[in-house]
C-alpha cells in the first residue's frame, strides 16, 4: 500500500499576519480543504493508497465534519501529549496539552510525530533546563507514541538526520527507529524519512540513489515497516519518488514554492495524480 500524507503546519495564518493562507477564512479553513480534495480522492482504491491529513488543533472540528460518507480522508492532529486521560485513573488535567483520547474525541484517527519541527522544540526545552543527553527527544517521541497507539489513533512517525548528524546518519536513525519504536505496537506505525539537510531554501535535495540507499536502510532497522519520504513530496519530484520500490509514500507540505507561496487543494491533488500516475 502507499501512503500520502498531509502536513498543514500553521498554513492557516493569513498573509497579513505573516502567513501564507489566502484559499480561505481561519473559520472555514480546514473544512475548505477536506471539501475541496475528498471527491477526487475518492477515485483511488482505499486498498492501494491511504490519505491522511494533519490539521491544526483549530481546524479539527471542522475538518471532520466535512468528511462526506466514505471519504477516504484520514483527519489527524500534529502530535499529542505523552500522558492521558484513564477510566478510574487521571480525568483530564493536562492544561495546554493534546492528549491523544482528546484527539479521538475531536473525530481524529491518525497524528504525526517526532516532525523535525517537534524535535527541534523539544531538544531546545531539554537545553534550557541542562539536559544534554541527545536521547532524551527519542524517549519522549517514544511515550507520545505510545499514548496514541493506545488510543487508536494512526502514527507517522518522523525521523532524520541534521547537518551535523549526516555523517553519522546510520547511527542516528538507528537510534530514532530503536528508542522511539521501543515496546510499541508496529502495526498502526508508519516511518517518514526527513532529511533535515536538504529541507530549507537554496539546499540541495537527496538524490534517487540516496533515498533509496536510507528507505532501504530504514526498511532493515524496522524490520519491513512501511517508509515514506518525508522531505517534500512535491510535483517536481513526485514521478521519480513513485520509481523508488523501496519507499512507499511521500510527505506533501506546501504545495508552491515561489510566487504567492502556500498550500493549495488543486496542486495538493495534482501532486497525488502525477504520484499515482493518474
Amino acid at each position: 500500500m502507499k501512503h500520502i500524507f498531509l502536513n498543514l503546519k500553521r498554513f492557516d495564518i493569513p498573509r497579513e499576519l505573516g502567513g501564507v493562507n489566502s484559499i480561505a477564512p481561519m473559520a472555514r479553513w480546514g473544512s475548505y480543504i477536506v471539501e475541496h480534495t475528498q471527491e477526487e480522492l475518492m477515485a483511488y482504491d482505499g486498498d492501494d493508497v491511504e490519505f491522511a491529513m494533519y490539521f491544526p488543533e483549530a481546524h479539527l472540528i471542522p475538518a471532520v465534519e466535512a468528511l462526506c460518507e466514505g471519504s477516504p480522508i484520514q483527519i489527524g492532529c500534529q502530535s499529542v501529549y505523552r500522558d492521558d486521560t484513564a477510566v478510574g485513573g487521571g480525568f483530564g488535567a493536562f492544561t495546554t496539552s493534546r492528549t491523544a483520547n482528546a484527539a479521538r474525541a475531536l473525530g481524529c484517527t491518525a497524528t504525526i510525530i517526532g516532525h523535525c519541527e517537534e524535535r527541534r522544540d523539544k531538544a531546545g526545552v531539554l537545553a534550557e533546563a541542562g539536559v544534554t543527553d541527545k536521547a532524551a527527544v527519542n524517549r519522549l517521541m517514544n511515550k507520545e507514541i505510545q499514548a496514541a497507539v493506545r488510543a487508536g489513533l494512526k502514527v507517522l512517525y518522523c525521523i532524520g538526520e541534521s547537518s551535523e548528524e549526516q555523517p553519522r546518519w546510520p547511527e542516528v536513525l538507528k537510534e530514532q527507529l530503536e528508542t522511539g519504536l521501543a515496546g510499541v505496537d508496529k502495526s498502526l506505525v508508519t516511518i517518514a524519512y526527513e532529511p533535515i539537510w536538504a529541507i530549507g531554501p537554496g539546499k540541495i535535495p537527496p538524490d534517487k540513489e540516496y533515498i533509496s540507499m536510507i528507505g532501504s536502510f530504514v526498511k532493515e532497522a524496522a524490520d519491513g515497516m512501511d517508509v515514506v519520504y518525508g522531505g517534500g513530496l512535491k510535483t517536481d519530484n513526485a514521478k521519480m519518488l513513485a520509481s523508488i520500490p523501496v519507499m512507499d509514500g511521500g510527505l506533501i507540505a506546501l504545495t508552491r514554492f515561489s510566487g504567492e507561496i502556500g498550500y493549495y487543494p488543486e496542486e495538493y491533488l495534482e501532486i497525488i495524480r502525477t504520484y499515482m500516475g493518474k
